[in-house]
């Protein structure tokens, strides 16, 4: 793990690397509460722009919420089945991920960076808090949420404003993510990076990482 040396700071990604997602449950969500009759078409549905500016922080809750009423064609879907139904895709992060993240607090620095919205991030904090007993952001010593500072990854802006806030060097930073585009940009703005594949353990490349 030469090409690492140095590194004094990591930034995670929540979804797909420490917190477990299923995209398909929101789909059979939601379709119990449409009226079309249909099979909602999620592809089409998130081309609108509504999760754009929910994730971005441009909308409220509730004003997504209106949308979804819309687009699910029933306007007598209430706010916590909206919820409920949007947030089946969050699943749990593992004990030994939060184990992990507690080791190497003892060496790094972390950080999180999300694109989320407030709904989930919600949903996030009570669940974990019920679960564990303690904050999900007591992990991190700062936690950038997308729908938070209003920019988003793979934005290259995204990547500067979270350095900027974190007062990090890029060079001395790790960021961890599932998606390529998203590390791409970060190698660009001057980040390491790794790109988590699915079938890649993120306990098994920090054995290596620490060696």
């Amino acid at each position: 793990m030469e090409q690492f040396n140095g590194i004094r700071n990591i930034i995670f990604d929540l979804g797909g690397v420490l917190l477990g997602l299923d995209f398909e449950a929101p789909v059979r969500a939601f379709e119990q509460l449409g009226q079309g009759g249909h099979r909602l078409d999620y592809r089409q549905a998130l081309a609108d722009s509504v999760f754009l500016k929910f994730e971005v922080g441009e909308i409220t809750p509730q004003q997504f919420r209106s949308r979804m009423r819309e687009i699910l064609d029933n306007p007598l879907v209430s706010d916590q089945q909206i919820d409920e139904a949007w947030c089946a895709m969050l699943l749990d992060i593992p004990e030994e991920k939060i184990a992990l993240l507690k080791k190497l607090a003892g060496r790094f620095r972390l950080f999180l960076f999300s694109n989320t919205n407030a709904i989930h991030i919600s949903h996030l904090r009570r669940q974990f808090m019920a679960r564990h007993g303690f904050s999900f952001e007591e992990l991190f010593e700062k936690v950038f949420y997308s729908h938070e500072i209003h920019d988003r990854k793979p934005l290259l802006s995204s990547f500067r404003e979270v350095l900027g806030r974190a007062g990090v060097e890029a060079a001395e930073t790790l960021f961890i993510d599932d998606f390529e585009q998203n590390t791409e940009a970060a190698r660009k703005v001057g980040l390491r990076v790794f790109h988590l594949h699915p079938e890649l353990d993120l306990a098994q490349f920090f054995n290596g990482f620490s060696e």
